[in-house]
């Protein structure tokens, strides 16, 4: 009798070979028989693609169009030979195992929910009576002997076989009595029962539990019940709704209930030396990867620990230096201690390889007393210290738990004995060590955190407190564990099957799939395809719970994304790499930039350049931040800089990644809490302080050695210094170095090249007036010979000054070729003055030449007329007029309206009474144009001798006082009656 997964319908099976399905109210809908002749509805279709002798069959050959089919062997005697149903999750499919009728084997057919058959399994001979559909509908789960093995096989619901694995077993050894899949799909149960019976006439049990990764099943429990009958379960099933809970029911009428959780086993050591192992059970083996040597896809590993038994628990040594050994305990009740070998009986390959990592290898096995009496009767197994294991067993009572600290026997080196134990009241579902503090917490299942003082003579157990000394407890019970410390508080982090993480009572996030404590850091992967990594110390829980809150910015440290559902495997200490396993199986490696800078800012501190430089290199880190973590550490340890890296590319790949960017404050903003650094130079630009800090120190140590470097610097300065450079660049072609090693002009102009463009090149060192060099360069350079010999030849031909002036002149250096022009004589002048107009050097050009001379005054009246063109004829005049160009300056003024200069000039030349008079006027006119009415009366009245003008204009202007003193001073009151009066009236 099978119920259907909603419970609404129920298949029986009968004597008769037929099968009958009935509601949940056990009323028949129908009765089918189980044996058809037909395949059933999926029933494959022929195309007609020719016979199968002509077709392709793969790496099998031609063989398999020859091998005859085999006829169906009959079941195994000690099959039952009842038929089996079960059925897929979803209830609308059902599958029964019967003895076919015709060939006494079994044979799998599938119905569907309306008892229609839709396939009919292909001949499969030994396949036995145990049968369990997947819940999640992809396989239909058997057994099968084979002649030389015995075998879990699975089926598609087209009757078709699709993977197996075998079973630790001979073929004659034990018979499968049932399969099981639990909730999830995720673990096989396989409950098996020995063929042989013992000497006292008994068999016995084991139930194995099986899980699937990357297409490779292990065997991750293996419980023993031995040859007790009283001990042998009669009935065994999964939870419904904790899909790694298992009800087992003994002969005895005892109940047994196993939960299990999730755990990733990864070494405890915090320093270089620990090798960030991952240690994984598979059956009778430990599959071993060092993630810090090599990244090992599974099923794959650095190496595998072989023992005798399969493995139930691995744990590692919680102790300083020797964080990679390992002890596994297995299911005949041994702990097998594998540690590592020293440098000198460490295996030496002849040919040169060198082991990256090396093989543990076995030093002690431990029995324990007295012998467990029900499979894994120990559970949460540590190992503490060299030879003192803690465990936890059942207690008294069903709900309770002892604690047990095992210890080598005095009588006996390789037994465990307990050394003390205590009873605590509940069950304890996890045990965590904190390898920094010592720190011993015990989880119970009700999720109450307690604390176990296990370095006492005698063990007890607290419960465990908050800093205001408050009970702290799991709202829920978690799966995974972990001991840190937030703010200088220790804190148990646990993680629910509902991804809820909890700070004791406190829950820090949600949606989190993994996660993981490394140093200072808590690193955790998110079901929003996030992987974030947190600094514990500079953060309060609050603080903790608002940074996982925040989907952080753009230049966010802390987060990081990463592929749907990736789980942390482990982290390597004092090192940046996370390891990620992909929900496929495969492994990642990524680099945490949270991880990156903390490391970096660690080696930068320490001056610890190099290490810093081939990180940051190698995981494309601005190269900035060497120099912007401490601007002043850096420029007073440039020497060490450069003498850790001790590598012309390297020093030179630094000094072209320079940039005025501060990267602190940019895009590696420092943790909160850090000290600003400042400038070691302010106000001067940070490339230009850095080149010449990196260039002094070099031509200091070894200028030949670092030749291109100091070319780099020059170059890469914020203006640079190209002609400096090729001026070394020409030094070193006149005096090659003699030291091995050395570099050439040649190599260094070719680097220079490489650096600038050959154009620009080629232009500064014509601006060395060097025409050695010049051609060093242009034949170096891809130019045509004909575009640059004979303007070079053209060159030579010339004097020296005018040479020099007709190269800035090409190069567009007008000042350079204006100072050289000027040397050239006066028959050069008219080209002084043209280059002095069309590039307005006039400022310039004066400072060139004497002021008494013909040159100067030329230039000053040129000047001049570019003055009144720009609107400054004051200026112009006034260069004007000490060029002793009084009628030209004198125009100026006026124009400019600056009556003062104007007037001066006049009489300086002097201007007869009534052109001064009329020059007075027309300036007053100006003047009153621009409401300058004081001014121009005064004109009008002592040069142009015309005081009622004079009268009037103050008047107009509002000037009364002046207006006043005139009338009466030419006593003129007239005036006060005709405008003076009806001026202050309006």
């Amino acid at each position: 009798m099978s119920w259907s997964p909603d419970e609404e319908l129920v298949i029986l099976t009968t004597g008769q070979e037929t099968f009958i399905m009935m509601t949940k109210d056990f009323e028949p809908i129908t009765e089918v028989g189980i044996h058809q002749d037909d395949f059933g509805e999926g029933k494959f279709i022929t195309v007609g693609w020719g016979k199968k002798e002509t077709q392709f069959h793969g790496s099998e050959g031609k063989q398999a169009a020859r091998r005859k089919v085999q006829e169906a062997q009959p079941a195994v005697a000690w099959d039952d030979r009842r038929p089996r149903v079960t059925w897929r999750g979803d209830g609308q499919l059902f599958a029964i195992s019967a003895i076919c009728l015709q060939t006494g084997g079994r044979k799998v057919r599938v119905w569907n929910r309306e008892g229609v058959l839709q396939a009919t399994s292909e001949p499969v001979n030994g396949l036995e009576q145990a049968l369990c559909w997947k819940p999640s509908g992809s396989l239909i789960a058997s057994s099968q002997r084979h002649p030389n093995k015995h075998s879990v096989v699975f089926m598609e619901k087209n009757g078709l076989l699709h993977g197996d694995f075998t079973l630790p077993f001979s073929k004659d050894q034990a018979k499968v009595k049932e399969l099981l899949w639990n909730a999830d799909s995720t673990v096989l149960a396989v409950w098996l029962e020995e063929l042989s019976c013992g000497d006292d006439g008994h068999v016995n049990t084991y139930l194995q539990l099986w899980t699937v990764g990357n297409y490779h099943w292990y065997l991750k429990q293996s419980l023993d019940f031995g040859r007790d009958p009283q001990k042998a379960p009669v009935c065994v099933c999964w939870d419904p709704e904790r899909p790694l809970q298992l009800h087992v029911v003994t002969s005895s009428w005892n109940s047994i209930t196993y939960s299990w959780g999730w755990t990733t086993e990864r070494s405890p050591g915090l320093d270089a030396t620990d090798n960030a192992s991952v240690a994984v059970i598979d059956g009778d083996k430990v599959l071993v990867t060092t993630f810090r040597q090599c990244v090992v896809p599974p099923p794959m590993c650095s190496f595998e620990l072989q023992l005798k038994s399969p493995i139930n628990q691995v744990t590692f040594l919680c102790r300083p230096k020797g964080t990679n050994q390992i002890a596994a305990f297995t299911a005949d009740g041994q702990i097998s201690v594998f540690s590592q070998v020293s440098e000198e009986q460490a295996d030496r390959t002849s040919d040169g390889f060198m082991v990256v990592s090396q093989p543990l290898v076995l030093q002690k096995t431990f029995r324990l007393t007295p012998p467990q009496d029900q499979p894994l009767a120990l559970r949460q197994l540590l190992w503490l210290q060299d030879e003192l294991f803690l465990a936890v067993g059942s207690g008294l009572l069903p709900t309770s738990s002892t604690i047990l600290m095992l210890h080598p026997s005095q009588d006996a080196d390789d037994t465990l004995a307990v050394r003390s134990e205590m009873e605590v009241d509940g069950v304890v579902v996890g045990v965590v060590h904190s390898f920094q503090t010592g720190t011993v917490a015990l989880e119970l299942e009700d999720g109450q955190i307690k604390k176990l003082l296990w370095d006492c003579p005698e063990l007890s157990v607290e419960g465990w407190r908050d800093s205001s000394g408050c009970s702290v407890s799991f709202p829920v019970p978690c799966i995974q564990t972990a001991l840190c410390s937030i703010s200088g508080t220790e804190y148990l982090l646990g993680l629910t099957d509902r991804s809820h993480l909890y700070a004791g009572d406190t829950e820090l996030a949600s949606g989190v799939c993994s996660f993981a404590i490394c140093d200072n850091f808590l690193l955790l992967t998110t079901h929003s395809h996030t992987c974030r990594c947190l600094q514990l110390s500079g953060l309060t829980v609050k603080g903790l719970q608002a940074a996982l809150a925040s989907d952080g910015g753009q230049n966010d440290e802390t987060l990081r994304h990463v592929e749907r559902g990736s789980r942390i495997v482990t982290v390597v200490p004092q090192d940046t790499r996370v390891v990620l396993q992909m929900p496929r199986g495969n492994l990642e490696t990524i680099h945490h930039r949270a991880l990156v800078l903390a490391q970096l800012r660690k080696w930068l501190d320490g001056l610890k350049f190099r290490e810093a430089f081939e990180c940051m290199r190698k995981l494309r880190i601005d190269l900035n931040l060497i120099y912007d973590h401490n601007p002043k550490v850096f420029l007073e340890n440039v020497a060490s800089f450069i003498q850790q890296l001790n590598s012309i590319n390297h020093i030179n790949l630094f000094l072209t990644e320079l940039k005025e960017e501060d990267t602190t404050s940019s895009m590696y903003p420092r943790p909160d809490g850090s000290p600003v650094q400042p400038q070691a130079a302010p106000g001067q630009k940070k490339v230009d302080v850095v080149c010449d800090a990196l260039r002094t120190t070099m031509e200091s140590m070894d200028q030949n050695k670092f030749s291109l470097s100091i070319l780099t610097a020059h170059v890469k300065k914020t203006v640079p210094e190209l002609e400096i450079a090729l001026q070394k660049v020409h030094e070193l072609r006149e005096n090659p170095p003699e030291a091995p090693g050395g570099v050439s002009a040649e190599e260094a102009l070719k680097y220079l090249l490489f650096l600038v463009n050959v154009n620009d090149l080629y232009e500064h060192s014509l601006g060395t007036y060097d025409f050695d060099l010049v051609l060093m360069v242009a034949e170096k350079s891809q130019k045509d010979p004909k575009e640059y010999l004979p303007f070079l030849n053209m060159l030579k031909s010339l004097e020296p000054n005018y040479q020099r002036y007709t190269i800035d002149r090409h190069l567009k250096r007008y000042r350079k070729a204006l100072v050289h022009l000027s040397k050239c004589g006066q028959e050069h002048f008219t080209e002084v003055l043209q280059l002095v107009k069309e590039q307005k050097l006039y400022s310039e050009a004066l400072r060139l030449y004497p002021a008494d001379s013909p040159q100067y005054k030329f230039l000053s009246c040129a000047y001049a007329e570019h003055l009144v063109e720009q609107q400054q004829a004051e200026e112009g005049g006034l260069l004007l007029w000490r060029c002793g160009e009084p009628v030209r300056a004198l125009q100026a003024f006026t124009s400019s309206s600056s009556w003062r200069n104007a007037i001066c000039v006049a009489q300086q030349i002097p201007l007869p009474p009534d052109q001064l008079a009329l020059l007075a006027r027309d300036l007053a006119e100006k003047l009153t144009e621009q409401r300058r009415y004081s001014e121009a009366a005064l004109l009008l009245d002592q040069y142009a001798k015309d005081c009622e003008e004079a009268i009037l204009a103050l008047i107009t202007g509002g000037v009364w006082e002046e207006a006043l003193r005139l009338i009466y001073m030419h006593k003129r009151q007239d005036i006060t009656e005709t405008n003076l009066k009806p001026a202050l009236l309006e």
